[in-house]
């Protein structure tokens, strides 16, 4: 067996809304919107994320995204004007890391191991 990467769903007061979120702030691709079944996608490089319509309660989660420049992703980010809620800093467990939340609450630490 081969597993690869997960892709989390996220549940999202609104798909195309979350979608351009992701798309302009942190310069991701919209891959499809089913908007029957109130799902769509983006992607960046390898990084892909579901968002689920949901009328109900959204409870915030967390993921952590590794890059490879993570001053250049951070500088990007800022830039597209990203809701950084943690400024890139080196971290005492041993990562370089910043903090971004989006719409729905959602936090994302971008992060690279310290060298």
């Amino acid at each position: 067996m081969k597993i690869d990467q997960p892709t989390p769903e996220l549940a999202v007061t609104d798909v195309v809304e979350s979608q351009h979120y992701f798309r302009d702030r942190l310069g991701f691709q919209v891959e499809w919107h089913n908007e029957a079944g109130r799902l769509g996608a983006v992607s960046h490089g390898k990084c892909a994320l579901f968002f689920r319509q949901t009328d109900g309660e959204i409870h915030p989660s967390v993921h952590w995204i590794f890059t490879l420049d993570i001053d250049a992703a951070y500088n990007e980010l800022v830039e597209r004007g990203a809701d950084i809620v943690d400024p890139v800093d080196d971290k005492p467990w041993g990562l370089r890391q910043f903090t971004v939340r989006d719409l729905n609450g959602h936090v994302y630490h971008f992060h690279h191991d310290l060298e």
